[in-house]
């Protein structure tokens, strides 16, 4: 099988020494139809995943995360009192309930780890002229409110052009791999075209080893997607930021001038959108350090000139992964910083994860969606979708206190039910996984609240209390009394009904 390396070989020495298929099947070895593929290829996206690929999760699973803690601690301390696997493997043994691994799979474990944290300092020459198609990445920092809630101190993405120096930012919740790839490939579509090369920091979100000479380890999913857009990734030295200060500049420059004041939007993707108009605008002037007082805009379309073009098929920016749940069927992410619910129907077990900046999906085994979250980043610590719990304990209603789904809710939802009748629980469950789906968890508390207040139980008085709260259905007020409300006159009849018969028989009643 043709590693990515051998690729990347194959594509530079066509796309950059010019060389022949039949000169570069002379240098690689290989037949030339195989080259020719692989020049050819235009999509380096990872095959998805499929409804029979079986979910592969270890035994070591459950105790990553205590693992990760102690060799991130590891970095403060001193050399030789580290962590080897042979402690790990001992303390797991001695702290970690349930703990059955073998040596060999958890000291695996620890060494991918170790790599994955080791930071080196290598020196490395990097020229600092720039030539038209060339391009930096970093990212800022910086406040926004969507809907009104506050994101404080998250990541905006700047792609700059030194050249020219044009740039453009797009603004995100973290700085994550899906941030990165989003940022770039939004930005890429909208120039139309993608830079010859990009430089970076050595962020781990993409680098996972500084090697001898200068190279670097990145990840697989970040080298196809170089080969995909066909740029070339080219990294800082350790402690180096000067050697990309033109970035460095711009993201200054547009958290100054593009995200001040502090923005408040109600879609993410909308006001992206705007910030990439905003940005050519800011291109319409004088360059700083041209002698011809040449416009930005002008020395862009030289940079425009030389980019590369976009390949014929976009790249999925997306990741795949497989989460193990807990008992309550909940699972984490970002090292277990981060808590997702998935369903009851899925208490211990291996779920799919399709990830993007914003969102994470649950799916089972046939790729169906089970559940959609809001990504959590920074201090969030947990999301509940309430919605498959009530639903699941509904058509159980009997098991709700030994379900543990009883012990997940909020103290007044557990006063409420323990006053339902039995025959009005399944109900009730089901009335407010309803209003979960319509408005919203709270909304359904609040109703709860309300009904706990107002001393009813049962799942007519949630509908209606419901309605009154959050669909502006008003009271009905009370019957006001009038002096202009004439008195009725009482007529009393005879207990002989005979006279009143002949009257009615007169005016024809009797022929109806």
């Amino acid at each position: 099988m043709t590693s990515m390396d051998q690729i990347h070989r194959i594509r530079d020495l066509y796309y950059g020494q010019d060389k022949s298929l039949a000169e570069i099947a002379s240098i690689e070895n290989l037949d030339w139809r195989t080259v020719r593929k692989y020049v050819d290829k235009e999509d380096f996206n990872e095959v998805p995943p499929s409804p029979k690929d079986e979910l592969h999760s270890s035994k070591l699973d459950p105790f990553k995360p205590l693992i990760d803690k102690w060799l991130t601690a590891d970095k403060k301390a001193p050399r030789k009192q580290r962590h080897t696997a042979k402690r790990v493997h001992r303390r797991l043994k001695d702290e970690a309930e349930g703990y059955d691994c073998s040596y060999r799979l958890t000291a695996t474990y620890v060494a991918e780890k170790k790599k994955e944290l080791r930071l080196k300092q290598k020196e490395a020459y990097l020229p600092l002229e720039h030539h038209p198609g060339e391009a930096q990445a970093d990212f800022g920092y910086a406040d926004f409110y969507e809907n009104g809630k506050l994101h404080h101190e998250a990541k905006y993405l700047v792609l700059s052009f030194p050249y020219s120096n044009g740039g453009y930012l797009q603004l995100n919740y973290g700085e994550n791999m899906e941030c990165l790839l989003e940022g770039l490939v939004t930005m890429f579509e909208y120039i139309g075209s993608v830079p010859t090369e990009i430089w970076f920091d050595n962020t781990r979100t993409i680098v996972t080893d500084i090697i001898k000479g200068g190279g670097r380890e990145v990840t697989e999913r970040f080298r196809r997607f170089c080969e995909h857009y066909r740029f070339k990734p080219v990294f800082m030295n350790p402690e180096s930021g000067w050697e990309k200060g033109n970035v460095e500049n711009k993201v200054g420059y547009l958290r100054r001038n593009e995200l001040v004041p502090v923005p408040q939007f109600e879609s993410l993707p909308t006001k992206n959108r705007e910030l990439l108009v905003a940005c050519d605008r800011d291109m319409n002037r004088e360059h700083y350090d041209d002698d011809n007082n040449r416009f930005i805009s002008e020395l862009f379309q030289d940079d425009k000139a030389a980019l590369l073009p976009l390949p014929a098929v976009p790249f999925d920016t997306s990741l795949y992964i497989t989460a193990r749940t807990d008992k309550y069927g909940k699972f984490t992410l970002d090292a277990g910083k981060h808590r997702y619910s998935a369903s009851p129907a899925f208490c211990e077990e291996t779920v799919r994860l399709h990830i993007t900046s914003a969102e994470v999906t649950v799916m089972d085994s046939n790729l169906h969606e089970v559940v959609r979250h809001r990504r959590l980043y920074g201090d969030e610590h947990e999301s509940m979708d309430w919605i498959p719990y009530l639903r699941y304990i509904s058509r159980k209603p009997r098991s709700l206190k030994n379900s543990g789904i009883y012990d997940m809710m909020p103290d007044s939802m557990k006063m409420y039910m323990d006053g339902c009748e039995s025959g009005n629980r399944g109900r009730a469950l089901k009335v407010l996984a309803e209003l979960t789906e319509r408005s919203g968890f709270e909304s359904a508390l609040t109703t709860v609240n309300k009904a706990i207040e107002h001393q009813v139980n049962d799942p007519d008085s949630l509908i209606s209390l419901y309605r009154r709260t959050f669909m502006d259905v008003p009271p009905l007020p009370p019957i006001e009394s009038s002096e202009k409300i004439p008195n009725m006159k009482v007529i009393m009849f005879p207990s002989d009904l005979t006279a009143l018969d002949a009257v009615l028989a007169k005016g024809g009643a009797a022929r109806g």
